[in-house]
């Protein structure tokens, strides 16, 4: 069998799939066009948020069995065109939790206590202790929409190490022992956005969620909030996101993920003081990485048994 990796995946990962015999060729973040002709004779396509996999490359696949995302989420892959074929989609949305949940804080805590904001200016020679002065997070109230294994994990840190109060919104509401166990109180999506002084976005990107913290949202929220999203950009209305940020409608934004990526040049967001740009690093650690590339290996060597046996 042939598998072809598009992203890089962890080394120990790739060694897994030389061991079981399978043939396989690299090609970092191939274009639409390149991996429309590498994927021919592929079985295997190993991804992760790049490169995109469109219903145009799978209809060139012929001998396609399974794409295997390593990581969260599943927006860049054609999943109806791919079970179309009858190609299995798998992801492996475990393996980053804590590394995206570790960041998340990292954020939070960093708009805060303006931390980038301070170090731009000290390598500036400017001394801004004064217009430096930030909040603590203590006994703050952290709205988490999206409630998943990344918003629960977010929980967890802030609560117990932390110290804040929690409120989530989500479709599901968790058991009650779970929100016992986090301290958390399930509220609408409007109560949240109002009485939250942290707000931190984990939701999917589908039709539903583009565009959910929009401007009405964002106009909703405490003057002095905070909003975090290291979840997809496109939740987001950057427009509106931007004018908040300006005009003083919330205190700042921390962001790992954007609409369009790379952020362009020069981009809106980059000239503003009151807002922390991370590059969608969110599963970015050696940890993470080499968790999402096992799994996922794992799961696909699981699948070529269940195919054998058929």
């Amino acid at each position: 069998m042939k598998a072809l990796i598009a992203a890089p995946i962890h080394r120990d990962a790739v060694k897994l799939l030389e061991d079981a015999g399978i043939q396989v060729t690299y090609k970092e973040y191939p274009s639409e066009k390149e991996l429309s002709e590498l994927v021919v004779d592929a079985d295997i396509l190993f991804v992760r948020s790049k490169p995109l996999v469109t219903a145009e490359v799978i209809s060139k696949a012929k001998k396609l069995k399974i794409i295997a995302r390593a990581g969260v989420g599943l927006d860049n892959i054609d999943v109806k065109a791919a079970e179309a074929k009858g190609i299995r989609v798998i992801n492996t949305p475990e393996a980053t939790t804590r590394s995206v949940a570790e960041l998340t804080i990292g954020l939070m805590l960093a708009v805060a206590r303006k931390i980038a904001y301070s170090d731009r200016k000290m390598r500036e020679g400017k001394w801004v202790k004064k217009e430096a002065e930030g909040i603590e997070l203590r006994n703050k109230t952290l709205g988490i929409i999206g409630f998943g294994r990344i918003g629960r994990e977010v929980a967890a840190i802030a609560s117990k190490g932390l110290g804040m109060k929690i409120l989530y919104f989500d479709v599901y509401r968790v058991s009650p022992e779970v929100e016992r166990e986090l301290g958390a109180a399930y509220v609408d999506l409007e109560t949240l956005v109002k009485e939250s002084d942290v707000i931190s976005v984990h939701v999917p990107l589908t039709p539903e969620t583009k565009g959910l913290i929009s401007e009405s949202l964002l106009r909703m929220m405490k003057r002095n909030a905070i909003l975090i999203n290291t979840s997809r950009g496109g939740v987001v209305d950057t427009k509106a996101l931007i004018k908040a940020l300006k005009e003083g409608w919330i205190a700042g934004a921390g962001l790992d993920v954007y609409e369009e990526e790379p952020l362009p040049p020069n981009h809106p967001l980059t000239e503003l003081d009151n807002v922390v740009l991370t590059p969608h690093i969110g599963a970015s650690t050696e940890e993470a990485q080499e968790r999402a590339g096992i799994d996922a290996v794992k799961k696909v060597l699981e699948l070529i048994k269940e195919f054998k046996q058929e």
